[in-house]
């Protein structure tokens, strides 16, 4: 028991899932700090809010029965980061993880302890050369080491970064064939299975443009972005300026260790100016080109479907005025009979003339002159037609 909340030492998949059982006010969280200890908190959204010194409406945002859009938040003590699957809380000194074991947050998870570990032996090397000045000292740290929340943050956007372009390439890799045999073959198959991977293409493109709109919205307010450099507002603010930041400091277990990081974090972030947030820029964009260039590579996945799209409806009107030019010859040859048979219904009455009796070579004179005519006609009517351009030559 650490100030009045149960923290649970890292245990297996099996003992962690038993804890998300116990009712529905907790939550399994994954604390991992900046030395690579790693905790597995089982509490309710009242210890994470004491914790990490956040509002509740800010816990809301992970609450993940709820639909909030991507966030990223930058907050007196800490960045929450809501980014599809990820949601995370990051202190410059540690991160929360939420449902660390879902499938995809495990990648996040390894990311974390791959990046973290590394720089956590670095600098206890670093720390061992006693005899360096301190000017080579600045210099190391300025080149080889970032705020931790930085570092995090990196992760955490290189892991939704790549999770949305993998999902954009199964997308291509699946609609590209199925356009294919849709413009080879029109069909209600095809149709139906190009209409789902539409629909799957729509919601990913709202997912990647949430996603680069708040990169972007970030990016456009240098405010926004000096309110994630967390070192730096931890090393301007004094660890006893009042009572509410010494409980601030009691409450967090490598609270020790973050006076010394964070002033030398912030020599090199810092340099005499607030508001210079140049290393939190040149890193959000890099990842803002990532993901327009997946928001791009959908864009024009849609712009090739709708010109197939285009494509079909232009066979399917072509296919709808030959069946109209089929029809027209049908009913012209249909009035062209109707006349035939009417001549023919005329001279076959069983009514007596004076010239109906003995005039029996007419019959023929009268059928081959009744053809000609029904004929002439029908010739007529397709000329007039095909002259009016209703059909095609």
């Amino acid at each position: 028991m650490v100030m009045g909340r149960e923290v649970v030492p890292v245990m297996d998949p099996g003992q962690v899932v038993g804890l998300k059982k116990k009712g529905t006010g907790s939550r399994s969280w994954l604390l991992m700090d900046a030395s690579g200890l790693e905790t597995v908190l089982d509490v309710d959204k009242y210890a994470i809010m004491h914790r990490v010194q956040i509002h509740a409406r800010d816990l809301r945002i992970l609450d993940p029965l709820l639909s909030y859009p991507s966030t990223i938040l930058g907050r007196e003590r800490a960045i929450v980061l809501n980014l599809e699957h990820i949601k995370a809380i990051i202190t410059s000194e540690e991160v929360l993880l939420r449902d660390p074991l879902d499938e995809n947050v495990t990648p996040v998870v390894e990311e974390l302890r791959r990046r973290l570990k590394p720089m956590n032996a670095n600098r206890e090397d670093q720390r061992e050369e006693k005899d360096m000045n301190v000017q080579h000292d600045i210099e190391t740290t300025e080149e080889d080491e970032s705020p931790f929340e930085f570092r995090a943050l990196e992760v955490a956007l290189e892991a939704i970064c790549s999770y949305l372009a993998a999902r954009t390439l199964e997308l291509e890799t699946a609609v590209y064939p199925a356009l294919d045999m849709l413009t080879s073959k029109i069909s209600s198959r095809n149709l139906d299975r190009v209409r789902k991977l539409k629909s799957q293409m729509t919601r990913l493109t709202a997912r990647v443009q949430k996603v680069r709109d708040e990169l972007e919205q970030l990016l456009d307010d240098d405010d926004d972005m000096a309110d994630l450099y967390l070192s730096r507002k931890l090393a301007g603010a004094s660890p006893v300026s009042g009572s509410g930041a010494a409980s601030w400091f009691l409450a967090s277990p490598t609270i020790g260790s973050k006076i010394s990081r964070a002033s030398r974090a912030s020599i090199a972030t810092f340099r005499g100016d607030e508001n210079d947030v140049e290393e939190l820029e040149m890193l959000l964009e890099a990842y803002f080109g990532q993901i327009d260039s997946t928001f791009n590579k959908l864009t024009t996945l849609r712009e090739y479907i709708d010109n197939t799209e285009d494509y079909i409806n232009i066979q399917l009107d072509n296919h709808r005025n030959q069946l109209i030019q089929l029809e027209l010859f049908l009913s012209s040859g249909t009035v062209c009979l109707s006349i035939y048979s009417l001549i023919a219904a005329i001279f076959g009455m069983n009514i007596p003339y004076s010239w109906n009796t003995g005039h029996g070579y007419m019959f023929k004179w009268v059928v081959i002159i009744s053809a000609i005519i029904s004929a002439v006609l029908f010739i007529f009517i397709i000329s007039y037609a095909r002259f009016k351009g209703l059909v095609g030559s």
